[in-house]
């Protein structure tokens, strides 16, 4: 299918948490949240936007998108890539009952929002100019906020 991002193939293959999946819990809904949104999130910025994160701390990674992807998991979040692995680590820290887990999520999630807003956003606002300025007042950043859909 083209290219799917090698770091969301690790969060599916590397953690053996499908015991998350089988329990009928409040804490498996998040892992598999999390798993939908990373699977959607990367099959709509292939074939909408014909490309993918660019770069991940200045080192090419796939394609650059030719297309401002607005639909899909990209109408409820502008990063449902983000949110899914979140959703995951999140789900993880529930299993495992771990308040340093949860310090540790809530970490990543603040360095994520950094690095998004210092690179990311400054790429697509150079490369989609007004068409993003517009799309990213309307669509929350990381987590889906129900009155902010597209």
């Amino acid at each position: 299918m083209g290219y799917i991002c090698f770091t969301n193939i690790l969060i599916v293959i590397c953690y053996p948490f499908l015991l998350l999946i089988a329990t009928c819990t409040k804490v498996s809904r998040f892992f598999l949240w999390g798993l939908f949104f990373l699977i959607w999130s990367n099959i709509f910025l292939v074939s909408r936007g014909k490309g993918g994160p660019t770069e991940g701390f200045g080192i090419s990674i796939s394609p650059k998108t030719r297309y401002l992807v607005i639909k899909g998991p990209y109408r409820f979040t502008r990063n449902p890539m983000a949110f899914g692995a979140l959703s995951i680590y999140f789900s993880i820290t529930l299993f495992l009952n771990s308040l340093t887990g949860f310090v540790v999520v809530i970490v990543i999630m603040l360095v994520a929002i950094i690095y998004l807003k210092t690179s990311e956003e400054k790429r697509l606002l150079k490369d989609f100019g007004d068409e993003y300025l517009q799309y990213k007042k309307k669509v929350s950043m990381i987590v889906p906020i129900p009155n902010r859909f597209y």
